[in-house]
């Protein structure tokens, strides 16, 4: 499993990651100017101006992401 800390790291340099919580699939992307938080089943997205801003402010369940993390499946 990837750290929290490695993962912000490679999105800032551009990859985009598909993960699963609680059997629902999500991706983290970005576009020319934003970053996103994409839950696939309903295109539900959430959107940041940076890459740190989605990591410290994304929700999944009302949850940050750094509060979840090893509950995620990449």
């Amino acid at each position: 499993m990837m750290e929290f800390e490695e993962i912000k790291e490679r999105v800032q340099m551009g990859e985009e990651f598909q993960f699963y919580y609680k059997e629902e699939s999500y991706w983290i992307s970005h576009s020319k100017s934003n970053y996103h938080l994409t839950r696939v089943s309903d295109s539900y997205t959430q959107t940041f101006n940076t890459c740190i801003e989605l990591f410290e402010n994304a929700t999944i369940d009302s949850k940050n992401l750094q509060y979840i993390w090893n509950e995620l499946e990449f």
